[in-house]
């Protein structure tokens, strides 16, 4: 008898993630994507795994990161999203961050070029029964509307959502770099960088009070009724929410000066603007922390009273999308399946999760997972004490169903440990322990697929 293929539901970044994972482990795959057939109010191609808000990975250290960490588990784990990601990587200091054009064509040329992967570009407006066979849900934060419906009434849950912004993208030859400088935050080195990675715009204080008080003034996207009561993801606030928060909040927040300094001045400034590459070629970068919901002609207006971006020309403005997510830890057992609908795993942002690593973690296990089933075996879930497992935990039953929200992975998910070190000294303890973990896993799980 010919087994059905797997159904995965969304080509984002964990979608595709499980598709690689599960073909790669001798699995037919389906992937449904509606884009470009139906776009998104965010997404600008039909690519697998195109970014819509931040270019950036986060950081890539893995001795005393947990985002960097779960890079590195990833890594181990033969991550499509992370060979796709180091292959097309721009400097962004310790942090990795991608040519976000090249990143995508290179997630989708794998996935088509693979002999187990069918594509399916069409929109799915249910979700499939049980005689589809297994199917995973990775439709992310801008799951359709049609789809989000279907997913609200089989949970008899109301679906959760908040508000993600987008930051803008400005080209750099429209950069003034005599009032700018190039320089990375404390002169730090990462992944293809070389200390001098950001490009920097000062502020002195009556410049920066201007700015602020033009930022909260300027308009705003206007809210529908029904959306009026959704709140925002505190990672991913808009600068004119935070500006509003206080005068001083930006200075301590995504305009700190720390570890920076001005060559016109040779002293730290006031207050800071970082823009980050955006692409290989250098030629587009992004305002680092600066999403936003002002409208078009303001965010120009507003934005071109930074130092050095008086003349800037922007090759993406900012904007605002909706993000949904399910109730996980009341929904889903510890393999990413619905509790009352076994043959329906769930993996990305729509878990709950929060971040494009995280949610490409979660892919990356939703695929593991049911490769395994679709072979008769059962995989353990990777260890609390590994970032993946921590944050699988966290979603899968340690989190409070009743204030359930998005979290980025954290060494709060983590299992104390058992040592007087704190600091830097106890981050790499957790990192360690990790990593010999994430060893008897893997081995764990090469055995039962070699059985």
């Amino acid at each position: 008898m010919i087994k059905k293929p797997v159904h995965i539901i969304g080509a984002g970044l964990a979608g595709s993630e499980a598709a690689w994972q599960l073909a790669e482990a001798g699995v037919p795959v389906m992937l449904h994507e509606m884009r470009p057939t139906k776009p998104t109010e965010a997404h600008q191609t039909g690519q697998c795994a195109e970014l819509v808000c931040s270019n950036s990975f986060r950081s890539d250290d893995s001795d005393y990161n947990a985002v960097g960490l779960l890079h590195d588990e990833m890594r181990r784990c033969n991550s499509l999203i992370m060979h796709a990601g180091d292959a097309n990587q721009v400097p962004a200091g310790g942090a990795l961050a991608v040519d976000r054009d090249g990143f995508a064509k290179a997630v989708t040329q794998v996935l088509e070029a693979h002999p187990l992967i069918m594509f399916q570009r069409e929109e799915l407006t249910v979700l499939p029964d049980e005689n589809f066979g297994s199917v995973i849900v990775a439709t992310g934060p801008l799951t359709s509307t049609p789809l989000a419906e279907s997913i609200r009434t089989l949970t008899g849950l109301d679906a959760l959502a908040f508000f993600d912004a987008i930051a803008p993208i400005v080209h750099k030859d429209s950069i003034d770099m005599s009032k700018a400088w190039m320089q990375s935050r404390y002169d730090k080195v990462g992944p293809g960088g070389t200390g001098a990675d950001y490009i920097n715009c000062p502020m002195d204080k009556e410049q920066y009070e201007k700015f602020i008080a033009e930022l909260i003034a300027a308009p705003k996207t206007d809210f529908k009724e029904w959306e009026k009561s959704t709140p925002y993801f505190e990672g991913c606030l808009p600068i004119e929410v935070m500006a509003s928060r206080g005068i001083d909040t930006l200075r301590y927040g995504p305009m700190k000066p720390v570890g920076l300094t001005d060559p016109n001045t040779g002293r730290r400034p006031y207050a800071v603007i970082q823009l980050r590459q955006d692409n290989a070629l250098g030629t587009l970068y992004n305002l680092v922390g600066f999403q936003t919901k002002m409208k078009y002609a303001d965010q120009t207006r507003v934005f071109r009273l930074i130092p050095g971006l008086e003349n800037a020309e922007f090759a993406r403005l900012g904007g605002l999308h909706r993000n949904t997510f399910i109730n996980s830890p009341k929904l889903l057992d510890e393999h990413l399946r619905m509790k009352t609908r076994p043959h329906i795993r769930f993996a990305g942002q729509i878990t709950g999760v929060e971040g494009y690593v995280e949610s490409a973690a979660i892919g990356l296990l939703a695929g593991r997972f049911a490769a395994a089933e679709y072979r008769g075996k059962t995989i353990l879930a990777p260890p609390r004490t590994t970032g993946l497992g921590a944050i699988l935990a966290h979603i899968t039953g340690l989190a409070e169903a009743e204030t359930f929200q998005p979290m980025n992975v954290n060494f709060g998910l983590f299992p104390p440990i058992t040592t007087d070190k704190g600091g830097r000294d106890r981050k790499l303890a957790y990192t360690q322990r990790a990593k010999r973990d994430l060893d008897v896993w893997l081995e764990d799980c090469r055995s039962k697929k070699a059985a």
